[in-house]
């Protein structure tokens, strides 16, 4: 019986030898300590460095450089009180001894100096202890970097001793100690004391202030927009984008997932700089900025198969080079290409220089050609010698679709046509019938439909860019909602190119681009990503709102993202964001009044009484 009881008693125990705990879950699969320059853990390769010494005099927090760095790294402080009686007792006969030594130094210069530093510190530290009722603690403090290969962690070290270096810190690789001083970072209250020997300083509670740890940087521009609070320290966030000598342009990018408030935070941007009398042109394909349009008294153009405003996509705008310039129509063939590559496909060189060919021929038969007098008629008021021709002395896209039809070449254009000019996108075929002088205007594309509102986006951006070069010294700016549309997959490198050139020159005209998008896969597929990365590397301000976690990775290959800070991504709550403003990593929760809510999202209450009624 004994012996089928202990057999029983064996098999429980093999059962829960097998069990996996909890700290299976945080272990590594492996831990390499043989180098003693470094650690490897799971193919991550871990180095620290030891704060040997400090300048005798902080006035500013020492670690606010290394903390506001985008660089992987984990700092660990400790501090350890001492016994101030103790401590008085001790000075006290240090500085006996060593005055004794001081008087019986005459020879040797250098004895003499080292003992009058150290009698001096000394004297300083009893007073401010005993006068000025300082404590006294011994610090400790450590660098922990990490790196997928040996040769970033190197870098990694060089550039963190030249930060600790440029503010008076003395470091020390923990060569031979890396273990140690790896555990010394975790988040165990751990200080191994085979490094607290090497780190050993003394510190008065004065010169605690400058070793202060919870601090981020914060931006606060004396003539910026408020747009929210730092979610570390709740400090204020201003920023004027248009502040040339700060920012390099005033281009925006804004990134996030469905619902987590970037299409707010921008609709709040439009509010506030409403205010401040700028110019501004949004592009609206799903139809969000209808209730901001009609409180800010904006105006909205509709485009689709209900409305009744018209955009002539053939029409040559007077805004549409600046003044002293030269080359209307050469300008605007170049802006027709890129619209007729979304329409026709991608077309090759000899494609394009045919359709070039009809579009030239079309505007002929207007008298219009490349001298840019041919756009100008005779005033009969004579108030003014000349007057630009107006929308209805313009082509349209039947006058196109007739010369197509005479050309064999150009058959498949014109089939392609076909919906333009008598299908369901008709629309396209009218003159322009909209005043564009008001300072919002809301340009809804909505009805145009999911395949077709690339044409929409196309039409009013190439309209809007017109509006920006107006006038160099206002102020204004550009939305582009969804704008993986025209950068994407579904676009092409000359559309592409137009938005580009749009990020990259606006600043000239004192205006702004705004990007937003949810997908961030797409704005990256067109040409190996090399649009959607010009676009971020031209926008001086970027603000990330949560993504999910393979938007993060993507996005991680084309901005400068620590491996803290992608984390801090995918965990943002709704409003909340991560802002690269310059040089400043921000995050920041978007505030906003009851008053601006009511304004962007208009009365709900009210809206929910006339639907009933």
């Amino acid at each position: 019986m004994k012996q089928i009881f202990k057999k029983k008693i064996e098999k429980i125990n093999n059962l829960f030898n097998g069990i996996i705990e909890k700290n299976d879950f945080f272990s590594p699969t492996y831990i390499n300590i043989e180098n003693p320059k470094y650690i490897e853990i799971d193919n991550i390769f871990y180095s620290g460095l030891i704060i040997v010494n400090y300048y005798k005099e902080q006035t500013e927090i020492i670690l606010k450089n290394l903390i506001e760095t985008n660089m992987n790294m984990n700092i660990s402080i400790f501090y350890e009180k001492q016994d101030s009686y103790k401590a008085i007792k001790d000075l006290t006969y240090h500085i006996g001894n060593v005055g004794v030594e001081i008087k019986e130094t005459n020879e040797n210069r250098q004895d003499y100096d080292i003992a009058a530093f150290t009698y001096n510190d000394a004297k300083y530290i009893r007073k401010e202890i005993q006068i000025n009722n300082e404590d006294i603690y011994y610090l400790y403090i450590y660098i922990n970097t990490y790196a997928e290969n040996i040769k970033e962690l190197e870098y990694l070290l060089n550039k963190l001793e030249g930060i600790t270096q440029s503010k008076g810190l003395q470091t020390r690789r923990a060569n031979f100690r890396q273990e140690e001083l790896f555990l010394s970072t975790l988040p165990l209250m751990d200080n191994e004391e085979i490094v607290k020997k090497a780190a050993r300083r003394n510190i008065l509670t004065s010169g605690l202030i400058a070793t202060y740890p919870f601090i981020s940087s914060t931006i606060f521009d004396p003539k910026g927009i408020f747009i929210g609070t730092n979610i570390y320290n709740n400090s204020l966030v201003f920023i004027d984008r248009y502040n040339t000598e700060k920012y390099k342009n005033a281009n925006i990018c804004i990134f996030g997932t469905s619902g987590a408030g970037k299409s707010f935070y921008t609709k709040l941007l439009i509010l506030r700089y409403k205010l401040l009398g700028i110019k501004q042109y949004i592009i609206d394909p799903d139809r969000e900025y209808n209730n901001l349009c009609k409180n800010l008294k904006g105006v909205q153009i509709k485009i689709g198969a209900t409305s009744t405003t018209y955009i002539n996509i053939l029409e040559i705008r007077k805004e549409s080079i600046e003044e002293g310039e030269t080359g209307y129509l050469a300008t605007k063939i170049g802006k027709l290409i890129g619209f007729f590559n979304l329409v026709f496909g991608e077309m090759d060189e000899e494609e394009k220089a045919i359709l070039e060919e009809k579009i030239i021929e079309t505007y002929k038969t207007k008298g219009i050609t490349f001298d840019d007098n041919s756009l100008y008629k005779e005033n009969k008021n004579k108030i003014i010698d000349k007057e630009f021709k107006n929308s209805k002395e313009m082509p349209k896209l039947e006058d196109l679709y007739n010369i197509l039809e005479k050309d064999i070449r150009t058959q498949k254009f014109k089939t392609k046509l076909i919906p333009f000019i008598k299908g369901s996108m008709k629309f396209f075929n009218e003159y322009t019938n909209v005043e564009l002088d008001n300072d919002l205007i809301i340009a809804d594309i909505y009805d145009l439909g999911e395949e077709n509102l690339k044409y929409g986006m196309y039409l009013f951006t190439d309209i809007f860019w017109d509006k920006i070069k107006e006038n160099r010294h206002e102020k204004k700016a550009i939305y582009l909602d969804e704008i993986w549309r025209l950068i994407g997959v579904t676009s092409n490198k000359n559309v592409a190119s137009f938005i580009y050139k749009i990020f990259k020159t606006i600043r000239k005209y004192g205006g702004s681009s705004v990007a937003i998008t949810q997908d961030i896969s797409d704005i990256f597929s067109l040409e190996n990503g090399i649009y959607g990365k010009s676009i971020l590397n031209n926008s001086s301000i970027k603000t990330f709102f949560a993504l999910e976690e393979e938007n993060i990775k993507i996005l991680s290959e084309y901005s400068n993202l620590s491996e803290k800070e992608k984390i801090e991504i995918k965990s943002l709550k709704r409003g909340e964001c991560l802002m690269f403003v310059g040089e400043n990593h921000i995050l920041t929760r978007i505030e906003f009044s009851e008053a601006e809510k009511e304004i962007i999202e208009g009365d709900k209450e009210n809206e929910k009484n006339t639907n009933s009624s």
